[in-house]
């Protein structure tokens, strides 16, 4: 493992510090269109986000929802790919004050090539990967490279996941584990698991990482349910329905610091 320190983790943990929880917005990327992306990524940071996890949009999304699934399928149909996300990321590293998880699948991936890919997330100032469909077992090169450049794997956990599994995913990830909160497809609402309590029991026996919750998390009324479970919430679809209707850039900020005023406030809440 890579000794450099997480930047994600010491985004969560210095939340935390202040008493608050963390907020990790999910933007698809190149979506609605690059002028408007960008609005989103400074109206997210400017609203108090701590990590912003970024979308690659991808032909077979299975995790996603019709939500995501809709905003992937507009970004690809302008020609967005992974070599122009990375692209438009370093132009703007220096501009994007919180640390980027990158969340994409393996086909992208190795279609790139992993070291390749690898490289250009190091100079993009991407500080975590999240590969959805690719368990820590399988092309252990791309474990080994991102922890050779300091970047941070981020990885799933499901609420059919056993505890024993629990705690090796846990064991293997850096930077925060995602916890996913219900069964299912990304967007959707509805109740979350009864497994969670019993996870993070587990998850927190075995490591002292951050735990951030994700999937159906759509009002604040949802970050109340878990704010005292974990140390931070993902939050997506919905925030994309936000910004649907935005016409322009500075309806994009509008929409996006509006929907993520109050669940920051809930997040915040003592």
């Amino acid at each position: 493992m890579n000794d450099v320190e997480s930047r994600l983790e010491g985004a969560i943990l210095q939340r935390r510090k202040k008493g608050g929880r963390a907020l990790v917005p999910f933007l698809t990327a190149g979506y609605p269109d690059r002028d408007r992306f960008l609005a989103a990524l400074e109206a997210a940071a400017r609203a108090g986000a701590d990590a912003i996890e970024i979308g690659v949009p991808f032909s077979d999304p299975l995790a996603d929802g019709p939500t995501i699934q809709r905003t992937s399928q507009r970004a690809l149909d302008q020609g967005i790919t992974l070599e122009r996300i990375l692209d438009l990321l370093e132009e703007q590293r220096d501009a994007i004050a919180p640390p980027i998880v990158l969340m994409t699948y393996a086909n992208p991936i190795l279609r790139f090539g992993a070291e390749r890919f690898c490289d250009r997330a190091v100079r993009a100032g991407i500080a975590g990967i999240l590969v959805s469909d690719l368990p820590p077992e399988e092309l252990p090169e791309l474990g080994r490279l991102l922890s050779d450049r300091g970047i941070d794997r981020v990885l799933l956990v499901a609420p059919t996941t056993r505890p024993e599994r629990a705690a090796a995913l846990a064991r293997a990830a850096r930077g925060f584990l995602y916890l996913v909160t219900r069964t299912g497809v990304t967007g959707a609402g509805g109740s979350f698991s009864s497994r969670l309590e019993e996870q993070v029991r587990t998850i927190r026996s075995a490591v002292s990482l951050p735990i951030l919750a994700g999937f159906g998390i759509r009002r604040p009324e949802d970050v109340d349910a878990l704010r005292d479970l974990v140390d931070g919430v993902v939050i997506g679809a919905r925030l994309l329905e936000a910004i649907e209707g935005a016409g322009d850039p500075a309806a994009v900020d509008r929409a996006v610091g509006g929907f993520l005023g109050p669940i920051r406030e809930a997040l915040d809440r003592g």
